[in-house]
């Protein structure tokens, strides 16, 4: 029988895991994307690996609290009828709360965190929208409604793998952090898959913390030259992901 775990114990952890996850996530953009870093123009190969490796960070610093770290993960183990979120946490109201507050929170410190380590390369004069891009993401082609079942589908395959993942072995509770240091490798590989695989065409969210978040520190942020933040988009990146990982929930509770 596991210890509970407090809800701060929580809060912070999920804090801790999505700032560090935003932190790389939102920087290895930034170096490819800014003029004059010692990455730039890497490419996507290089961003889908940042991503990935930045995952597996994150879970690694968000061990107590189950490393959910995308609020798609928590709402994927609520509607797969999870009872806990993390050995000793309980699904409630005020978990599902704590967990989504803390990762959005996290995703805004991360990129607040990239932003000072560019510092200088944010001031250079570059494309506005190339600097909004490396906050939150932009589709390739302007297309809501299929930008839209892009990230559900993205997102069902991350959500679902992940809770397929945590049921193997001696896992109690079907998370990313379930198998340890190895499951946190697994899970950054997957992130790796769908961003060389479905991240084109919007760039892959796929965690409604990582684009939300740094989409509202871009506008909060002294960015020389900055463009608007494109809200009329933003809700595909947070919505999309909230319906694929409900949607990857419900298919695991079914098949698994």
């Amino acid at each position: 029988m596991n210890p509970p775990v407090d809800l701060m114990t929580v809060f912070i952890s999920e804090l801790v895991g999505t700032a560090v996850l935003i932190t790389l996530g939102v920087g290895v953009v930034a170096n490819v994307v800014l003029p004059k870093t010692k990455g730039n123009s890497g490419g996507w190969i290089v961003i889908s690996f940042g991503w990935g490796l930045g995952v597996f960070a994150g879970v690694i610093a968000s061990q107590p609290s189950g490393a959910h770290i995308n609020p798609a993960v928590t709402i994927g183990l609520l509607a797969n009828g999870s009872p806990e979120y993390a050995p000793g946490v309980a699904v409630s109201v005020a978990s599902t709360l704590v967990y989504i507050v803390a990762q959005v929170l996290g995703a805004m410190i991360g990129a607040t965190a990239a932003w000072m380590a560019h510092k200088k390369h944010y001031d250079e004069d570059a494309d506005p929208i190339g600097k909004r891009d490396t906050f939150c993401t932009t589709p390739a082609i302007h297309a809501p409604i299929w930008n839209f079942i892009t990230e559900v589908i993205g997102t069902w395959v991350l959500v679902f793998i992940v809770i397929a993942a945590g049921t193997i072995g001696d896992a109690e509770v079907p998370t990313p952090a379930g198998l340890g240091w190895l499951s946190a490798l697994g899970v950054a590989l997957l992130v790796v898959a769908i961003g060389l695989s479905l991240g084109g065409p919007t760039g892959y969210a796929i965690n409604p913390a990582r684009d939300l978040g740094p989409r509202i520190m871009h506008a909060v942020l002294p960015i020389p030259g900055k463009t608007g933040g494109n809200w009329g988009y933003a809700w595909v990146p947070v919505v999309g992901p909230l319906v694929g990982g409900a949607l990857a929930g419900l298919s695991a509770a079914a098949l698994l």
